[in-house]
């Protein structure tokens, strides 16, 4: 989404922009888009969910919605429910097929690889 030029809230993280924020940010995205695909993989309603985490529906709400400053403690207590590892999940390995050639063809694919953690299942 591009903010008008003379946003206040744009120019203000523009000229403030912070690694560790944005990290932050980004990370919190991950973690909430995690348990909504296991979520919805495992056909577990947010109600449910909230039982199971011994929490209002309303908060378990916030936690996914992905703005919610989630603390260790409430990764921990999701992960317990789940039976899973939010902080570091298993890898998971997609066969890209075979690529032609020779070694430089290899490191050309290689280079011009990208991998996005994100997928639109959350959503």
């Amino acid at each position: 989404m591009k903010f008008p030029e003379e946003n206040k809230l744009n120019n203000w993280l523009e000229d403030n922009k912070n690694p560790e924020i944005d990290r932050f940010i980004e990370r919190n995205l991950e973690i909430t888009q995690q348990v909504c695909v296991i979520l919805k993989n495992r056909g577990i309603k947010k109600t449910e969910f909230a039982k199971m985490l011994g929490k209002k529906p309303s908060e378990v709400s916030k936690w996914l919605s992905g703005t919610h400053n989630l603390t260790l403690k409430s990764i921990t207590k999701m992960e317990i429910a789940l039976g899973v590892d939010l902080m570091n999940p298993e890898p998971n390995y997609i066969y890209l097929g075979k690529i032609e050639g020779n070694l430089e063809s290899y490191e050309t694919a290689k280079d011009n690889y990208e991998i996005s953690h994100y997928t639109q299942e959350a959503v």
